[in-house]
């Protein structure tokens, strides 16, 4: 057993409420349970708590043995000293504060429905092969689905939202950068994404800006800084001189930086091609991000990534061969993917700085695209067909798995609760 059953016990009082008694016998009331505290100190926070003839306010400990107080070393911590009340699993000690007095213990082991219990140990504590939950995902109701989906997609945003806001405060509130640090970050994907938001952040954002709309000096600017011009073709050597040219004028940095990995990836998604059309979409978008706050539909965003690469990436993968002449235009599916990991994101925050709310406007943004394809998704859509139908779904189950699911965070999750709250037995 985990101290989170106790929480869930408390907070939704899955006990016996009638006739409690401290381990004193002293009459025990909740009138509050209070609020769960996800930082260090005292479980719950404000809780209202009658004991005996007294009504206190305060915070109230969690542990499965009331021993556990010593052995966490809450005695030497002066943040524990306004416990109001012990609840534990157990009770086999008594706990006293600094000036001797007894911190009332409730006990909770005698209290609970024994179905209650096998709910749990059948939940959390058996094998399972996928999920936890995997015998009971398919009977969810839609309604609890879309309900649970649509909140772990905000808490899934509101994540990304942190990032965002970190960076924005280190570019002094300048949008125009950040918006180029994450669409950088975002072109890199899983492999170059990191590689691609520091080489964005190695040289101020108006440098940029400076090089006029034009593809080749854009090219010269990233390529260089990201230490992937190289060989003896024509092209390259042009690139190298013009680089050369703005290092000095605005002197750049880049020894620091890592060069991008090719390795494992399609051509396609090779560096020197995502560089090539981030060069070519801020030479055909000045003031982008201002054009993203107005493009409200998905058509009109997709339609500022319709973008060309300059002629000689047209032929080539990197500086060392040529292929026959393709268009190299940003794929349907990356632009989506380019939507949901960094613009509905940054649309997200702007709002929430505007003070106004974007949240059904984005929802229908994120909505109107198809689902990812990933193992959470497949597993998801395998235990119950139709669960992901668009990214908003994909993303909210990528949440689910990897911040619920993985950590065995059954209880915190609005479908493990649920099956904990049922009144028939967990078979």
């Amino acid at each position: 057993m985990k101290e989170e059953f106790l929480y869930y016990l408390w907070k939704f009082r899955k006990f016996t409420a009638e006739g409690l008694e401290t381990s004193e016998g002293d009459a025990v009331a909740i009138i509050h349970p209070g609020t769960r505290n996800e930082n260090s100190g005292p479980d719950f926070f404000n809780a209202r708590v009658q004991i005996g003839e007294q009504l206190w306010a305060g915070n109230v400990e969690m542990h499965l043995k009331s021993s556990d107080w010593y052995l966490h070393q809450h005695e030497t911590d002066s943040n524990y000293e306004n416990v109001i009340l012990h609840v534990v699993w157990e009770h086999d000690a008594e706990v006293y504060r600094e000036n001797s007095t007894v911190i009332p213990t409730l006990e909770l082991k005698n209290l609970v429905e024994l179905s209650t219990l096998q709910q749990y140990q059948k939940l959390l504590e058996q094998d399972h092969l996928k999920l936890n939950c995997e015998n009971d995902f398919a009977e969810f109701s839609d309604f609890q689905i879309a309900h649970w989906l649509e909140r772990l997609y905000f808490e899934r945003l509101e994540k990304k939202a942190l990032a965002i806001q970190e960076v924005l405060s280190k570019t002094g509130n300048d949008w125009e950068a950040t918006c180029f640090i994450f669409l950088c970050k975002s072109f890199g994907l899983n492999v170059n994404g990191e590689a691609f938001k520091l080489l964005a952040q190695s040289f101020n954002f108006s440098t940029l800006q400076k090089q006029n709309q034009d593809k080749f000096r854009l090219e010269a600017l990233l390529f260089g800084q990201a230490n992937l011009i190289r060989g003896e073709d024509k092209y390259a050597l042009e690139l190298q001189k013009e680089y050369d040219f703005l290092k000095v004028k605005f002197r750049l940095i880049n020894e620091h930086l890592k060069s991008p990995e090719f390795f494992r990836l399609r051509p396609d998604n090779f560096p020197t091609i995502r560089l090539a059309q981030i060069a070519a979409l801020y030479a055909q978008n000045p003031g982008l991000f201002q054009k993203i706050l107005m493009a409200n539909s998905l058509e009109s965003i997709r339609e500022l990534f319709n973008i060309q690469v300059s002629e000689y990436w047209k032929s080539h993968y990197n500086f060392s061969s040529q292929h026959k002449p393709r268009n190299k235009n940003l794929s349907s599916s990356f632009i989506d993917l380019l939507i949901i990991n960094c613009i509905v994101p940054l649309k997200f925050v702007f709002a929430q700085q505007q003070g106004s709310e974007n949240h059904q406007q984005l929802l229908d943004l994120v909505s109107g695209i198809k689902k990812e394809k990933n193992a959470a998704v497949q597993l998801f859509n395998e235990l119950r067909p139709g669960t992901a139908i668009n990214a908003l779904q994909s993303q909210a189950l990528l949440e689910l798995k990897n911040n619920y699911c993985n950590l065995n965070n059954c209880l915190q999750c609005e479908l493990g609760a649920s099956l904990l709250n049922k009144s028939r037995k967990y078979a």
